[in-house]
């Protein structure tokens, strides 16, 4: 994270003794990225958080992968999935892979129950809300997620998902490091710099502790080698204060500020995130080119080093009208394949002076394979459909 927060109770100075009421000591528990050369928070814990009664393997829901042949642009339709693998359909276990590489998977779920807690020592975790609430509760606290709102969760944070008054939608982006700002935007130091279309101001983070008590917590872990249900012997939840640069935080697509300019703006200006070999991008309600000849929607264009994944989750993407994209559609334009409009979107784009369109971005510098439930939700008339007439 860019920036230092201090929340709940810590001891003057790191590392010394720190005393419970009953004059025991706190239990410090330093989790930082990269061993010790990058950033960090120290958490106090009221019990040992190393305490472990029972490790046994986890049978996970898993997917297969196929690649993407023949190689073609994919239109998947998330409003036609079923049900999660679980009976319950919940943040987590209730995750329907849809698309992979190495780097990163990307999964869709409607959820309507709490996620076990659950630690992904893979990578950082991004969520995109498109619909309903949640509550993301986690050893630094809880914080509150809404429609439109992004939360990145750092590799091993221990958490669980509550949804809030019935089905919460989430698109989620499970990636094999870290996620965060794009480096261009922050100083050397770590913060925002003036071109940023966010800052620090628009980011969120957990505010006080939840001090959650129990016996014999079971906390889900997926690792690289497989699944594992560990058991506490105390809650997780019991840390008094926390303080760092490490901890989950949320940010809200609609605080995206929009960077336009005379002509049509590469897709780099709506980046967002970076992760290892991916980078997410917003794209938001935003005036358009202003030049008098300007033509507002993207020009055709050929990404050679990557796949371009565009999930729809608001307004309306006037480059893809008459292709069947709907809200919360998912359309895959792979390396490989040159895309571009819509027939009509052109012609129809002159003189527009403004755009209402949301969507979520991610492109990958490696192949994407297919995952069965996206085999299952496939518009397979998508890839002709620039045969038609506008």
């Amino acid at each position: 994270m860019p920036y230092y927060r201090r929340v709940g109770e810590v001891p003057p100075k790191r590392h010394t003794q720190f005393r419970q009421p009953d004059g025991s000591l706190f239990a410090e528990e330093l989790m930082g990225q990269e061993g010790f050369s990058s950033d960090s928070s120290l958490l106090y814990h009221r019990h040992r958080p190393t305490a472990i009664t029972s490790a046994v393997p986890f049978e996970a829901p898993a997917w297969s992968r196929v690649p993407n042949l023949p190689l073609k642009p994919r239109h998947l339709q998330t409003g036609k999935l079923g049900g999660g693998p679980t009976g319950t359909v919940d943040p987590v276990l209730g995750r329907q892979h849809l698309l992979a590489n190495d780097d990163v998977r990307i999964s869709y779920v409607e959820a309507t129950e709490p996620s076990p807690l659950y630690r992904n020592a893979i990578g950082d975790e991004c969520l995109y809300v498109s619909a309903g609430a949640v509550t993301l509760e986690s050893t630094f606290g809880a914080l509150e997620l809404r429609e439109g709102d992004y939360a990145v969760i750092p590799t091993s944070v221990i958490h669980r998902l509550v949804p809030k008054d019935g089905a919460v939608k989430l698109l989620t982006i499970e990636a094999t490091g870290h996620i965060g700002p794009p480096r261009r935007y922050l100083s050397v130091r770590g913060q925002f710099l003036e071109h940023a279309p966010y800052c620090e101001r628009d980011l969120r983070g957990p505010t006080q502790p939840i001090l959650a008590e129990g016996y014999d917590i079971s906390v889900l872990v997926q690792a690289r080698r497989g699944w594992t249900e560990h058991v506490y012997a105390n809650h997780p939840f019991d840390v008094v204060g926390w303080d760092g640069c490490l901890y989950p935080w949320a940010f809200s697509i609609h605080d995206f500020e929009p960077i336009t300019g005379r002509v049509h703006q590469p897709p780099p200006v709506h980046q967002t995130f970076e992760g290892p070999n991916f980078v997410i991008c917003s794209f938001v309600p935003r005036k358009v080119d202003y030049h008098p000849l300007a033509i507002p929607v993207p020009y055709n264009h050929h990404n050679v080093d990557s796949d371009e994944v565009l999930f729809y989750t608001g307004g309306n993407y006037e480059a893809r009208r008459g292709s069947g994209i709907e809200q919360g559609s998912i359309s895959l334009h792979p390396s490989g394949f040159t895309h571009g409009p819509q027939p009509g979107a052109v012609e129809r784009a002159i003189g527009v002076e403004a755009f209402d369109e949301l969507a979520v971005m991610v492109d990958t510098f490696r192949p994407l394979d297919l995952c069965e439930p996206a085999l299952a939700i496939e518009d397979t008339g998508y890839a002709w459909t620039w045969n038609r007439d506008a």
